[in-house]
């Protein structure tokens, strides 16, 4: 049985929001890369994902609410508020998570993210 992309993300969200590295991981493939919107690579290969999520996942606070998903073929859009652990207090962010999935995997991963607001 072939994994859908909409399955992929919520596997993604899911282990995500319950801070499972490893579950978190298996949706990603080894070289997948993340980016700002048109930006820059914030991320390369699971050496660098896994420091990137394990840093946010120290945050007591760390929730992802899906907002909306748009799905088109292999790209999946989810719009997200984000509650974070900001280092003036908790708070939210709106982000826009553009995902490619390949043969089940996550390759690359571009962000929108919007202004942080404190609760």
């Amino acid at each position: 049985m072939t994994i859908t992309p909409l399955e992929v993300i919520e596997r993604q969200l899911l282990a995500y929001n319950s801070k499972d590295i490893e579950a978190l991981m298996s949706t990603y493939d080894i070289e997948a890369e993340q980016f700002t919107l048109h930006g820059e690579l914030l991320a390369k290969g699971h050496a660098e994902l896994r420091q990137r999520f394990l840093s946010r996942f120290s945050e007591p606070d760390l929730y992802a609410r899906l907002l909306s998903r748009n799905v088109m073929g292999n790209i999946v859009i989810d719009f997200e508020l984000i509650t974070r652990n900001f280092s003036e207090g908790i708070g939210t962010l709106e982000m826009l998570c553009i995902y490619e999935i390949k043969n089940g995997l996550i390759q690359k991963a571009s962000f929108a993210i919007g202004e942080k607001r404190l609760n």
